[in-house]
């Protein structure tokens, strides 16, 4: 065993994937969702790990799944904060984003990881693990489902510089930036889909496993810290 990794967000999409991924390379995974609960089951079941439930808008329930892993573990060596919310809401229509919609996106994408590393950092800092942050690529390009998304994923970005910075060596942080994946969430986005066609070098979205290889690349490297990777297939390039 490589150690255990806890995977917020993963009974579907890329973080499911990461969670397969990270098994196939030997972690024991803590499984994460908000509600999907058979689903999560099945999955930790299949991988041999554990599931756990919270959701991650309530700081109280998100500051209890560290401990709640690192206890039925007694470690935990890798935190993916993968989970995230996102709807869209068009850039010029500032009505469409209440201050509420503002405090929920930043709830979920930003806050929660900030108490899920806070409540994870004497674990990995015995393990000398690492964590990844799964970010958007527009959180680095004036792009994304909605303004206040884009900027939720752009704030967590500078979070990871900053913890990079101030937790090492002993735990390392980076991020990967993903553009548009293909996953549930997604299908029905049928103009960003086409968009990926048309204008990415690569001619497509990015599939989670794809996004999983790089995260399983990133926990793996020694010496690698502070960096927000953009995972969008060239797209950044036109």
């Amino acid at each position: 065993m490589r150690g255990v990794a806890l995977v917020t967000g993963s009974v579907s999409g890329i973080g499911e994937a990461t969670a397969r991924r990270l098994a196939a390379d030997g972690f024991v995974v803590a499984v994460h969702s908000r509600a999907s609960r058979d689903a999560g089951m099945a999955l930790a079941a299949e991988l041999g790990g554990t599931y756990h439930q919270a959701d991650l808008g309530d700081d109280d329930a998100a500051a209890g799944l560290v401990p709640a892993v690192a206890e039925r573990h007694g470690r935990l060596d890798v935190l993916v904060n993968n989970a995230g919310i996102s709807w869209p809401v068009p850039h010029g229509d500032l009505a469409g984003l209440t201050p509420a919609d503002w405090r929920k996106l930043l709830d979920v994408n930003l806050i929660a990881p900030w108490v899920l590393c806070t409540a994870a950092l004497p674990y990995l800092q015995a393990a000398e693990g690492c964590i990844v942050n799964v970010t958007s690529h527009a959180g680095v390009r004036p792009k994304g489902s909605s303004i206040a998304y884009a900027a939720s994923k752009a704030a967590l970005n500078h979070v990871t510089k900053l913890l990079a910075a101030a937790l090492g060596p002993r735990v390392r942080v980076n991020a990967v930036a993903p553009g548009l994946v293909d996953t549930p969430l997604t299908a029905d986005w049928t103009a960003a889909q086409e968009l990926w066609k048309s204008s990415s070098p690569m001619g497509r979205a990015a599939r989670p496993a794809d996004v999983a290889d790089l995260i399983a690349m990133l926990v793996g490297h020694p010496y690698l810290t502070g960096e927000v990777i953009l995972l969008d297939g060239g797209l950044n390039l036109r």
